[in-house]
């Protein structure tokens, strides 16, 4: 009986505690701080959707999912775009502007890097020889072209030229001594 007893005001103090204004205050402000952070959550999915998706049907949608409690974002944090639209956007920027600046790289001589015309023979301020001219029809063509792409003239590779005629002039090389 008396362990009877003293088991009884043991839990009548657990008892107590729960039933008492305290516990109905801490509770309270537990339910509180769960529902702002669920609506910050969601709040969080609305914004960081907006940020990554371009379609707002989509960020709609993402923003409903993310209202779903705490389990609605993870699935959302899963499926998200990994790149938020200012970064596309600036990559694509990035990548047009490379783009443009390789286009200007050839209009320049490679000598003096002064701006030439894609039409120009030689470089009017250093007079480095840009291109080569057509037999034929004197147009500015590319030193790797084997054929005037204008008047289908042939045309010979002075390169091929020089290394068949600088070969011929060179005397034979000498072995190397090998040592034992």
């Amino acid at each position: 009986m008396i362990l009877a007893a003293s088991d009884t005001g043991f839990f009548n103090g657990f008892h107590d505690f729960f039933h008492s204004e305290t516990w109905y205050v801490i509770e309270n402000v537990f339910v509180f701080f769960v529902a702002v952070f669920w609506l910050a959550v969601a709040y969080w999915v609305y914004k960081d959707a907006r940020r990554r998706i371009e379609d707002p049907w989509l960020v709609t949608m993402a923003t409903v999912l993310g209202l779903m409690p705490f389990v609605g974002a993870l699935i959302y944090m899963l499926f998200r775009p990994p790149e938020y639209l200012e970064d596309v956007r600036e990559r694509e920027l990035e990548i047009k502007a490379m783009e443009e600046r390789m286009a200007r790289r050839d209009l320049r001589c490679p000598v003096c890097r002064s701006e030439v015309d894609a039409g120009f023979l030689v470089c009017p301020v250093c007079t480095t020889k840009l291109k080569q001219a057509c037999r034929s029809c004197n147009a500015p063509l590319e030193s790797l072209w084997q054929v005037c792409p204008y008047c289908e003239t042939p045309m010979d590779t002075p390169a091929a030229l020089e290394l068949g005629h600088t070969a011929a002039l060179e005397p034979p090389r000498r072995e190397r001594r090998r040592t034992p």
